[in-house]
């Protein structure tokens, strides 16, 4: 193992001062990873309190040769934001970077810290009457930094596009510690490359996200939200068609799931009820928006909507929300699926992503390669069918015990290639939202063609030549 560079941990110990040092037995939540899949052994934890002490840990980093995992809400599902277990590297959490530095209602933007949760993001954005459309399971503990780190996606992709395409500016310690303050509330701005996109999505691989401006929305008045139970995932992509062609803009969700999916929840979840009398085996969930205040339109369209579908026979049967409380009902059903799942047991994950066409197409071939692969193996697939992203997850066969559940899990791999071929041929990712990390880092060459790995490499080595930055994630 390599020596500890004890002159530095002190030099950085007194920078951050005991609020922002992290003692080893309260380590343990910066290193293990949300599904358990990891657990490293860190030089160190830091808790910074500000920009310019994130720089001056970066110099110190840079001179010695340390290495630095940057953190935010360590919920990533990759691998990406926990050290190695060589004990050799930094773990830098930007959790205390929680201010919001300025809003600005009538230019609709938001100025925050990359420490700062999700959901308090979306409640200031609302306390001025503003929407913040990012919107995912994870809100409530997930970060600005690795949102933005990860490209984070979500639930309202389909309208109003995933982390990157929120963002106007960016300030980022960069990997020999100076800062880029890049922070512009332009939604014009042609000098030059766009810079900020090449630290989006780049896993912290290239330096640390401190600070974002974002850009609000107005608030919507009015919401309308259906759950359709529809013959099969075909049947689900014809009645997408058609309510993006009768409500346009208005289509801000649009959320498929199995039986299976929702049978989870129903047993794990406590409180959630299935809101249809019948069982049927697929389920749309859609939701309309309005900025007009009570528009009446609204669940006009929805409503003829679902009753056109229904004479076609897309829709077999469907659930309408007639008060918020009723709205935030249906959503949870979706939204508590992965924690349904992890307490169901052993998983297997995949966020993949092809054509929205190729959806029905992709389910089907899958599912019959893992079917074959391990028999009993239970599909839980679903997500979001308006933008072709599915988590095509796999559970455990029913019953299955602690030794046959660590098979199952030990097969990850194998079943990783399977789905990914399947992805693959169809010209999907293999990475829709969560990200490479460590987990997908040496499948990246399935879905990057030589000359996309030079390019990034060259990035890498241009910005962080020492390779300090979150090494072994991506590449």
């Amino acid at each position: 193992m390599a020596e500890v560079p004890i002159e530095a941990l002190a030099r950085i110990h007194a920078i951050v001062g005991e609020r922002g040092w992290v003692a080893a037995d309260e380590q343990e939540r910066f290193l293990v990873e949300w599904r358990g899949l990891w657990r490293g052994r860190p030089l160190a934890v830091v808790r910074p309190g500000d920009t310019a002490e994130v720089a001056e840990i970066v110099r110190i980093c840079a001179a010695a040769r340390i290495a630095i995992v940057p953190q935010a809400g360590n919920t990533s599902l990759c691998g990406g934001s926990v050290p190695d277990e060589g004990g050799t590297e930094l773990v830098l959490s930007v959790e205390r970077l929680d201010r919001i530095r300025e809003l600005d209602p009538q230019g609709f933007t938001i100025t925050v810290e990359a420490g700062c949760v999700l959901a308090d993001v979306q409640r200031a954005a609302a306390a001025a009457d503003r929407l913040f459309p990012l919107s995912l399971a994870a809100e409530g503990s997930c970060r600005i930094g690795g949102n933005l780190s990860t490209n984070a996606g979500g639930i309202h992709v389909l309208r109003y596009g995933s982390a990157r395409r929120l963002v106007l500016g960016l300030e980022v310690v960069l990997p020999d510690g100076r800062i880029w303050n890049g922070l512009r509330h332009l939604r014009k701005d042609n000098a030059g490359y766009d810079l900020k996109q090449i630290f989006i999505g780049a896993e912290g691989t290239l330096g640390i996200v401190t600070a974002a401006v974002l850009e609000l929305f107005p608030r919507p008045r009015a919401r309308w939200v259906a759950l359709a139970a529809v013959p099969d995932p075909g049947e689900a992509l014809d009645l997408l068609a058609q309510t993006r062609e009768r409500a346009g803009e208005a289509l801000t969700s649009f959320e498929w799931m199995p039986r299976f999916a929702l049978d989870l929840v129903l047993r794990h979840i406590p409180g959630t009820r299935d809101p249809l009398d019948k069982v049927h085996e697929h389920y749309v969930l859609i939701e309309l928006d309005s900025m007009l205040e009570g528009d009446a339109r609204l669940a006009e369209r929805g409503a003829a909507l679902l009753e056109d579908a229904a004479r076609r026979g897309v829709v077999i049967d469907a659930a309408v929300a007639s008060s918020e409380a009723e709205i935030a009902g249906l959503w949870r059903l979706r939204e508590s699926i992965s924690a349904a799942q992890k307490q169901e047991g052993a998983s297997v994950k995949h966020d993949v992503s092809v054509p929205v066409s190729r959806v029905p197409d992709f389910l089907g071939a899958a599912r019959q390669k893992v079917e074959l692969e391990w028999p009993g193996v239970r599909v839980c697939a679903f997500g979001h069918l308006g933008d072709g992203n599915i988590h095509f997850n796999l559970s455990a066969p029913a019953g299955a015990d602690a030794e046959q559940s660590g098979a199952f899990l030990g097969h990850w791999g194998a079943f990783n290639r399977l789905v990914h071929e399947v992805v693959c041929a169809m010209g999907g990712s293999i990475a829709a939202e969560h990200g490479i990390g460590r987990l997908k880092r040496d499948e990246l060459k399935l879905v990057k063609s030589d000359v996309e790995l030079d390019l990034m490499r060259a990035l890498k080595t241009a910005i962080d030549p020492a390779g300090i930055m979150n090494p072994g994630r991506v590449l």
